[in-house]
Parts: structure tokens; sequence; C-alpha cells
């Protein structure tokens, strides 16, 4: 397994697969490179694919120091290109790692190609956050009913019924990484929750596409807009009736755009609801 080691020494794991353009994959909050697993082989036809594992997370180093903020996975990221050998790539980055990759474009646009920006937002300040009856749920004491909470932020009950009954016990791997020790939880936490890139957008060159779940509480899809504004030229991709995890439950949908606009090509038109 490879590691590239970041400015201050930490490990960051990351792998490698398929062939083509390099296109790096980033994933949410607490969360490692399972987050991609669902629809990776469809990138990896295309592209050579980088995911990898959030400092805290996986097989990266978890350290308890104050080395946790959005512009700073974006600098473990560049470290991970750097010992990949990839000088440029396209980057997709979902949840925070949408928070991740505004910086990376911003600060290293050299290092970005096209970019992608899934269910995410600028930050508190000028982005809109989640309500307090999203926070009540997933805050909740029984740790049943606030992954429960989560889940149902994440997919269509509709879709949930299909897969427990399909798949009994199955795993979902946007719900955060079970090892993850309680320091690195909490420091994800607060460097998702102090992110606030709105001064560093408009700095963004890399052609830019955002996509979205119209249905999404979790991070609400009126941030697409916001980022579109302030980014030049950006493109929205709004996918209809969609919640957070849009890129595994509607990714008949989400991933022919994605791929369509990696490949500079036009994105295809929403279906209707």
């Amino acid at each position: 397994m490879p590691f590239a080691e970041a400015a201050d020494g930490a490990a960051i794991h990351y792998r490698v697969h398929g062939t083509g353009e390099p296109l790096l994959l980033l994933a949410g909050q607490s969360n490692d490179h399972h987050w991609w697993d669902c629809v990776r082989d469809d990138f990896a036809a295309r592209f050579t694919t980088v995911v990898l594992d959030h400092r805290g997370t996986g097989e990266s180093d978890r350290p308890d120091t104050d080395t946790y903020s959005t512009p700073g996975f974006a600098r473990d990221v560049v470290a991970v290109l750097d010992h990949a050998g990839i000088d440029r790539a396209h980057v997709y980055g979902t949840s925070m790692g949408g928070r991740i990759a505004q910086w990376l474009a911003a600060d290293h646009p050299d290092r970005v190609d096209r970019l992608v920006l899934g269910c995410t937002s600028p930050g508190a300040p000028h982005g809109v956050e989640r309500g307090p009856e999203v926070r009540a749920a997933l805050s909740q004491a029984d740790p049943d009913a606030a992954r429960r909470a989560l889940l149902e932020l994440m997919y269509t009950p509709a879709w949930l019924a299909e897969q427990e009954h399909a798949h009994p016990g199955r795993e979902f791997h946007t719900l955060g990484d079970p090892t993850m020790p309680a320091h690195a939880r909490r420091r994800h936490l607060r460097a998702s929750a102090r992110h606030d890139a709105w001064d560093a957008l408009p700095r963004i060159t890399a052609p830019t596409l955002v996509v979205h779940g119209t249905d999404d509480a979790f991070n609400p899809a009126a941030n697409a807009p916001l980022l579109a504004a302030r980014i030049p030229d950006a493109r929205t991709f709004l996918v209809p009736g969609a919640r957070h995890a849009y890129f595994e439950e509607f990714a008949d949908v989400a991933t022919p755009a994605v791929l369509a606009f990696l490949a500079g090509g036009a994105v295809p038109q929403a279906p209707l609801p």
C-alpha cells in the first residue's frame, strides 16, 4: 500500500486503479477511501483513479494534533499527488471532500484540470447550514436511532428499503470510518465546521461542475447555486429527488453527467422528477 508523507510527517495512505488521465476522488468527513467503492470501477474504466484516506481515517496516520483543516487536507492531497508522480489531475470531491477540493483548486491551480464539487458548500459564514431538526436527529443519545437518521439523510427511504430487503445487513460506506478514534472524529467535525472558502472561490480557474441532490437536507441544495455563482463560469447539475449520497443511489444519473464533464463534453440534462 503506498503512503505519501505530509508536510508534518504524517503518513497518508492512497490507492491507484485504472488507466487514462488521472482523477482524484475525495471522500466526505470522517470517511476513508471506501466512500467511493460503489462507483469507483465506473471511473476507473476511463481514468487512473486515486483515492485516499484523510488523516485520521483508514490506514493514514491519526495524530491528535491541531493539523486538521480543509486547507490542511488539501496540502495532504498535494503530497499524495507528488508521491504518485501526478502533476495534474481531474478532481471530484463530495461533501467535506468538496470543501477540500475548493482549497486544492484555489491554492494549487496548477494541480487541478477539471473540478467537480458534489453535495458541498462554501462554508458556514456564507453557505446554507443544515437545520436544527437535522442536528437534533444526529445527536440522539440512542446510537441506533442516530445511525438511522444519518442513513435517511444519505438515502431515500424507498431505496433503503430495497437495499435492506435485497442485502440484509449490508454495510454502508458513507456513514463514517468505524475505526476512527474519538479525537480524530472531533477534529474532522471541527475542520469541516470551520471551512470558509468564500473569498478563495473566485480564484478557481479550473472548469467546474457543481452537483447536488435536490432533496439534500444534510448539506442543503441551496449551496449549489451559491458555489456556482462564486466560481467563474461554473455549471450546475441537480439530481432530482436525491439526498446527500446522490453519487451512490443515483449513480445512473450522476456518474454519466460527471464523466461527460470530465471528458470535456456537454453535461446531459438531469431527468425530471
